[in-house]
């Protein structure tokens, strides 16, 4: 904007400027054709001066009579009543801005004295249209704005393809984070851009390789710790059960010794879920489609004996056919933590309900159901809630290894109350199609 006001300024100086000097020149070069007057030379200097300055121009003599005019007006008219032709016959130049009642517009008159050895013997007056002049200006200032658009567009340009090679790294660098939260510790990202973000990027690579190691480690020595108490739990029943031989006629020795070898079984329940935690997302086993309804129904053979125990019916609804993606070791291991946590806290007289439906399996029972805000606190390890720590039996590690078995194959493991009393777990599994 400044610059066009400056350029309408400077555009409209220029075209004053430009007239007055015309008229100048005219007026030198028509002293020798005033007097005495000569119009055909006269009307030549003023035809030729009018292209340059595109306007109208014309020569008056001493009492303001036309001797030449380039837009073909008869000679002998008088113009001595036009404001500017009275001034230059005075002897002084003047421009001014005026209406014209001729033209009925708006127009810059430009008039010099035609002189002649100092004193004036005529009169040459240019006139232009203030619209044209108006014109010009506005030409030059939309060439400007087309210029300075242009400029912009390519500054927007440069400054987008800029962006974007700034961009770019950071938005590989959210996406890896967003991987390795996600569980991917394997994900690295290039070392590129400018020097801050390549220190970024070596700093997330090491970040994420310390990560790996250090849970490396720590899985490592659970799988040991776990393997390494086997056989040292074994060795210890076997003396229990000697010993439980030996004082099989003494009842109250027998009933410490079997609570003995009780804990020792649900030591070795524990053991053995932790081998299982510290395994679990190394993605050992091949993943596949998995006809759910299957699954239910060799789950609920697996369990119907220990059910009919405990005087618990297991019963089975499928809502309609579906697959889910997942290893079918880590579906049943994680389905059957459910489904005993289900007889567990289940009364006797009741049943628990299979539910198969696409990319999802419930375990629905009529226990007691969660505590208020138990609903994710169950999950964490050696957790086992409020009704949890009524029973003796349990490890608290169920329903942690069935999440963790669960989500390395992008699935999930939820639980709420049911209406009426009991629980609702359920496996949540990606569509088979999307995974395959």
């Amino acid at each position: 904007m400044p610059l066009a006001l400056s350029l309408r300024d400077r555009v409209d100086s220029e075209v004053k400027g430009q007239a007055r000097s015309q008229a100048e020149v005219v007026a030198t070069s028509a002293t020798e054709f005033v007097s005495p007057p000569q119009p055909g030379p006269l009307r030549r200097i003023a035809e030729k001066s009018a292209e340059s300055v595109r306007g109208r121009v014309i020569v008056v003599d001493r009492q303001g009579r036309l001797l030449a005019d380039s837009a073909g007006a008869p000679v002998g008219r008088s113009y001595d009543d036009r404001p500017e032709v009275e001034a230059a016959l005075g002897g002084s130049s003047e421009q001014i801005t005026r209406d014209s009642e001729t033209l009925g517009e708006e127009i810059l008159a430009t008039s010099v004295p035609v002189l002649d050895h100092g004193h004036p013997i005529g009169a040459v007056r240019i006139t232009q249209s203030i619209d044209a002049v108006h014109r010009a200006v506005k030409t030059s200032i939309l060439d400007i704005a087309a210029l300075a658009g242009v400029v912009l567009l390519l500054g927007l340009v440069a400054g987008a393809l800029i962006a974007q090679q700034i961009a770019r790294p950071i938005r590989r660098l959210d996406a890896a984070a967003r991987n390795v939260a996600d569980g991917d510790l394997d994900t690295t990202v290039a070392v590129e851009g400018s020097a801050e973000q390549r220190s970024l990027a070596r700093a997330f690579n090491e970040m994420t390789g310390r990560i790996k190691r250090l849970l490396r480690v720590q899985q490592d020595f659970v799988a040991d710790a776990s393997h390494q108490l086997r056989t040292p739990l074994t060795g210890l029943r076997l003396r229990l059960e000697g010993l439980a031989e030996r004082f099989r006629g003494q009842p109250p020795v027998a009933r410490e010794l079997e609570a003995a070898m009780g804990e020792i079984d649900r030591l070795s329940l524990i053991v053995n879920e932790l081998l299982i935690l510290s395994r679990a997302g190394e993605h050992e086993l091949p993943g596949e489609r998995i006809d759910l309804r299957a699954a239910v129904e060799r789950a609920a053979t697996r369990w119907r004996a220990a059910a009919a125990e405990r005087g618990i019916a297991i019963a089975i609804e499928v809502d309609s056919d579906g697959e889910g993606w997942c290893a079918i070791p880590d579906l049943e291991r994680a389905l059957d933590s459910l489904i005993e946590n289900a007889l567990t806290y289940s009364p006797a007289g009741s049943s628990v309900v299979l539910e198969a439906a696409p990319g999802r399996i419930a375990v629905l029972d009529e226990g007691p159901g969660l505590a208020p805000g138990e609903e994710e606190a169950v999950f964490e390890r050696f957790s086992r809630g409020s009704a949890g720590r009524q029973v003796a039996k349990g490890t608290g590690l169920g329903l942690a290894i069935a999440r963790e078995l669960t989500r390395q194959w992008g699935g999930e493991v939820r639980l709420r109350n049911r209406d009426g009393g009991g629980l609702a777990a359920m496996i949540e599994l990606t569509a088979a199609e999307v995974r395959s």
